[in-house]
């Protein structure tokens, strides 16, 4: 850590609340619990000084600090190696999946790139194991210029922390786009007038005019490092001539000028020693020393560096802040800048080519195609490190070293996908900008179209990209036939994610297309999904429900088998398979083995992106299965990941299970905003599934006029998925509001969909909507038909709904006694789940019928925390601390802190009793 800060005799001069709350972190961490603080603030407000007075009261801590370097934003890993650097020593005691992955990502070994979150809880074990013996306190400045795979993993990282004694505190520029958002924060403002004028006076040896001390008090803004340097920028004369007026360059201008001045006053060989250190991004002191001795520069000239304070020479090469870098690089001239990494390039090991490639490509003065070779082998060993950022840029670089026009498009179009992968649509831009200049052949155009049309969705999901992937796929097709098909799918998700909201093209055309389009002779899962959607759309459901069950069947099997084609049926055919087919066939049993196998299978890959979206599918679920609180952990997770990885949330699942629980002024704000965004973007689905939510809300308080209207606007498109819910939403709405008519139309749309499925669920689900339009013998009949159908299936909240439709009509039918014992079913299920709405009304229900029933409070007493519940159903399936860490990304010992805190809620003392008979968990609490 740098030693310069603005100090008074008592610490850091008017930091008391910034001090304060650093050692509380300390302290946190030093009591066995784990702590994290992010500093904010702009250049020299003083972070690096709080982060050293971190480092000196870190008394019995192991210390780490590392900074992040704005040139090496492009190397993989880079700081989170430098961080894990003395654990690696321990590498050895973690499970081989995340030895595995952490020895690939920092180039240890060969392997296939790792996922970001094994990586990430590799990270996990090592700071459990380090802090073994003694607390550890990490210290990381400069964080908006960590490489993109650092800051993921350790943003996760700090997440996931719980019960480790780790006291990890960032420091970084404000404003930034790192992605730190939602961790505990602390700004770093300006110092007050008095502290200002009092570090200037002890800054300045001689006296100041008072109109220049004012004015330099006043462009400071109380700015600590601009207090201490801004008077060395100013000539003798304007010191304590008063003439001195503030220009209009930023403050960090002005640091950086006082910085480079004191480089200027330095010996020559001295400066070019520093313009090499400035661009050498490790700090390795040994590679420093062989690159200015290529250039004769003799090894005495760091001494006046050193003796000036600029930079630190020690264990590593340190720079007294990172402005003295800046200040010092971005005045190179282009030829001294050359120079430097020319000689770099030359004296790094060829054991890191990478660095190496990196070197040549900032010596060269012009394109050469051995470094344009040497850049695209480093970007396919970054992507083989899960360094896809890393990738893309080491791509784009190749690209500007390209001399030769056929391939300089090859690579563009390689870094436009790189970029679309590693989340850079504006890198992507400008790589199809210069693939466009061609020149292209067909094939290259084509691919381009297509790159361009999914970048389009990947940021908007609306209603441009069907067109735009139609197109691309029109001229792939005699071309690269999979590769259209691959597209057409692409079209066809985009184009049920813009739903009602499409414009051009409709999902006709695109299964239209689909159809027109030759078969490949290996049918893959792609090609049976886009056929069984084709089908869907174009023949209607019942036609195509042998081809439905036909692509559902196969993707089962292959997750049973693990032969899927990597992850890639996941986001390539998202959202049509495999999440709504199940539901759309009314098949539970699958919906709940995919579903679990779905979010195995996300982590075992540690999918990033997919699998927030597959705890999305599973919660969906478990809300149908009236488990509530399983849900609401899994969208707890879901969303946890989405932050971690600076994704968007998905609301699909929280909005349906928000109906459900009658959570209405939430709910009512939420649907806003959702349809809101959906208008914005495009996205119909989300509009339709909002009209949904709305219906299945107000059927469940008895406001049925209302449900009617937003149910009605939900089945005006048939929305994959859950179309068929929305039915049986109208049809109660339009019974219970005195249109028969309107409800006997849905049920006829139902009845269709349910016959050709003939699963318990659809047929039981059919047989309620029918009683709700039957009298007498008929509607018991069929009442009793639901009941015992559903009965047979894990869709409990429909199971508990025909129980309380058929008591509301017997209760009607003056069967008081016999509607009792079913009100009385759905009212404790309800209850017990957390069903507030429908719960209400069956409490109504049964007090009507002369029962005086105690209300009971909706869910219980005692609840448990999302990830308290997934823990409890975990230990329940026999898994131990180090399993149950390693599926939920969190360390055994926080495994066990969560565990301690289940047994003080539910006073019990061992797992046996987690679920005995008598256990909470067993007596409806809510999980």
């Amino acid at each position: 850590m740098t030693k310069f800060a603005a100090r008074s005799q008592g610490g850091l001069w008017g930091r008391i609340d910034q001090l304060t709350a650093l050692d509380q972190v300390l302290d946190t961490a030093r009591a066995g619990n784990s702590a994290v603080l992010v500093l904010r603030g702009e250049a020299g407000i003083g972070k690096t000084a709080l982060l050293e007075y971190a480092a000196g009261r870190a008394v019995g801590f192991r210390t780490i600090d590392v900074a992040g370097i704005e040139s090496e934003m492009e190397l993989p890993f880079a700081t989170l190696q430098l961080v894990c650097a003395p654990m690696l020593g321990r590498l050895h005691e973690l499970p081989d999946p995340q030895s595995e992955a952490l020895s690939v990502a920092f180039g240890l070994r060969e392997g296939k790139a790792p996922s970001r979150f094994l990586v990430g809880l590799a990270v996990l074990g090592l700071l459990a194991s380090i802090t073994e013996d003694h607390p550890l306190v990490c210290l990381i400045d400069d964080a908006q210029w960590i490489d993109e795979g650092s800051i993921e993993v350790l943003s996760f990282v700090a997440r996931r922390l719980k019960a480790e004694p780790v006291a990890l505190i960032f420091a970084l520029r404000a404003p930034s786009d790192r992605d730190l958002a939602g961790l505990p924060e602390m700004v770093v403002k300006g110092l007050s007038e008095p502290d200002a004028r009092a570090l200037l006076a002890a800054a300045v040896s001689v006296r100041l005019d008072p109109l220049v001390r004012d004015r330099i008090v006043a462009e400071a803004r109380g700015n600590p490092m601009a207090l201490l340097y801004l008077p060395h920028a100013l000539a003798p004369a304007e010191l304590a001539g008063g003439f001195w007026l503030p220009g209009s360059r930023p403050l960090t201008s002005y640091l950086e000028n006082a910085f480079h001045q004191q480089f200027r006053s330095l010996p020559e060989d001295s400066q070019r020693l520093l313009q090499t250190a400035a661009a050498e991004p490790t700090g390795d002191v040994c590679l420093l020393f062989r690159a200015i001795g290529l250039q004769n520069i003799p090894v005495d000239a760091a001494a006046p560096a050193d003796a000036a304070e600029l930079v630190d020479f020690r264990t590593r090469v340190r720079f007294r802040h990172p402005l003295v870098r800046s200040a010092i690089y971005q005045r190179m001239s282009a030829q001294d800048r050359r120079t430097a990494h020319r000689a770099l390039a030359q004296a790094t090991d060829a054991h890191d080519p990478d660095r190496r490639a990196w070197h040549r490509a900032r010596a060269a003065a012009w394109p050469d195609e051995s470094i344009a070779t040497d850049l695209e082998e480093s970007a396919g060993r970054a992507q083989g490190r899960g360094g896809a950022a890393a990738a893309a840029s080491f791509l784009r670089r190749s690209t500007e070293m390209t001399s030769d026009p056929g391939r300089r498009v090859t690579r563009a179009l390689a870094a436009a996908q790189a970029g679309i992968d590693a989340g850079g649509p504006d890198q992507a831009y400008d790589m199809l900008a210069i693939a466009e200049a061609g020149p292209l052949d067909a094939l290259q155009r084509a691919r381009l179209e297509r790159l361009r049309a999914s970048l389009v969705f990947s940021q908007i999901r609306g209603s441009d990209a069907p067109r735009l992937l139609l197109d691309a796929a029109h001229r792939l097709a005699p071309l690269d036939p999979d590769l259209a098909r691959d597209t057409l799918l692409e079209a066809a998700g985009a184009a049920v994610f813009a739903g009602r909201l499409t414009e051009q093209p409709t999902h006709h055309e695109v299964a239209a297309a689909a159809r027109a389009e030759l078969r490949p002779q290996k049918v893959r899962t792609v090609d049976v999904l886009l056929d069984s959607i084709a089908s869907l759309i174009i023949d209607g459901f019942s036609a195509s429900v042998d081809a439905l069950w036909h692509a559902l069947r196969i993707v089962q099997q292959e997750q049973k088998e693990g032969v899927l084609e990597g992850s890639r049926w996941l986001w390539l055919g998202c959202p049509l398979t495999p999440e709504p087919f199940a539901p759309e066939l009314w098949d539970d049993g699958a919906w709940c083995e995919m579903a679990d196998s779905s979010v195995e299978i996300a982590r075992d890959a540690g999918a990033l992106s997919v699998l927030p979206m597959a705890l999305n599918y599973q919660a969906c679920f478990h809300v149908h299965a009236g488990e509530f609180g399983l849900a609401e952990s899994e969208i707890d997770e879901a969303k946890t990941i989405s932050e971690a990885t600076n994704s968007p949330p998905m609301l699909y699942t929280l909005l349906v299970l928000g109906a459900w629980r009658a959570q209405e002024s939430t709910m009512l704000e939420l649907i806003s905003s959702s349809i809101r965004e959906a208008h914005d973007r495009g996205e119909g689905r989300i509009l339709g599934l909002a009209k949904y939510s709305t219906a299945l809300l107000y059927n469940g308080t008895g406001q049925y006029d209302t449900a009617l209207e937003a149910a009605t606007s939900a089945c005006q498109y048939e929305d994959l998925g859950f179309f068929g819910w929305a039915l049986i939403e109208l049809i109660e709405a339009a019974a219970r509001s005195g249109q028969p008519g309107v409800a006997a139309e849905a049920l006829e749309k139902l009845t269709a969909r349910t016959n050709a499925s003939g699963t318990e669920w659809a047929l039981g689900a059919q047989a309620c909507s029918r009683a709700l339009l039957s009298t007498g013998q008929a509607a018991d009949d069929l009442y009793q038909e639901a009941i015992e159908r559903l009965g047979r299936c894990r869709i409990a909240v429909h199971l508990d709904r025909a129980h309380l439709l058929y008591g509301e009509w017997l209760r009607r039918e003056n069967r008081r006694q016999e509607s009792r014992t079913h009100l009385r079913f759905a009212y404790e299920n309800f209850s017990r789940m957390g069903a507030a709405g429908f719960a209400d009304r069956a409490h109504r229900e049964l007090k009507s019928t002369g029962e005086h029933a105690r209300k009971r409070a909706v869910g219980t007493e005692v609840t448990l925390t999302g990830q308290e519940t997934q823990i409890a159903r975990l230990v329940k399936a026999g898994h131990t601390n180090s399993e149950i860490a390693g599926k939920l990304f969190i360390s055994p010992r926080t495994v066990e802190w969560h565990i301690g805190n289940l047994f003080t809620k539910l006073g019990i003392t061992s797992r046996a009793q987690l679920f005995s008979a008598s256990s909470p968990l067993n007596q409806g609490m809510r999980m």
